[in-house]
């Protein structure tokens, strides 16, 4: 299989100390308590106000896209990864419309004849169905369903380096 395609780089941007710092500590180990957000400001020495201001900051430059926590899969709810063939130039306005069901974690191109992919992860496998099915009804093009068989787990956190 391919290596994902590269999209184009967002604009410049530069964190702030703060934002560097949520950055960098909590890729993995979000707080999972009643006050995520005070546990994180008191983990890197801010206000919950401040924390929470940063990460919208993060969210609205595009740097990041969640706050939140990944569980193993089908352990609460369901999902499935998915794929699609789609036409070159409908494939912005397909991945834009799969990016809308919130659902949906994240998509991505690839350089396949299942050229867009993406993950559904829903309260339960019938949901997870009604959103792909939804999906095929308004793009017209078949999704393919890859629901897991085995487990195979990536970390997905780095160290961030910082100019």
């Amino acid at each position: 299989m391919a290596a994902p395609t590269a999209y184009p780089s967002p604009a410049p941007f530069a964190p702030t100390p703060l934002q560097r710092a949520l950055l960098d500590r909590f890729q993995r180990e979000l707080p999972l308590v009643p006050a995520p957000f005070a546990a994180m400001a008191e983990a890197v020495g801010a206000s919950e106000a401040e924390v929470i201001e940063a990460l919208a900051q993060l969210q609205a430059a595009g740097v990041l896209a969640r706050v939140g926590v990944t569980l193993a899969p089908n352990r609460a709810g369901a999902s499935t990864l998915a794929a699609m063939a789609v036409p070159a130039d409908r494939l912005e306005a397909v991945a834009a419309l799969v990016s809308s069901y919130p659902e949906v974690n994240h998509n991505y191109e690839r350089e396949h004849r299942f050229n867009l992919w993406f993950v559904v992860t829903a309260p339960s496998r019938a949901r997870v169905e009604a959103v792909l099915a939804a999906i095929e009804a308004r793009t017209g093009l078949a999704v393919l369903d890859l629901p897991l068989d085995r487990p195979f787990k990536l970390d997905l956190g780095f160290p961030l380096r910082w100019r």
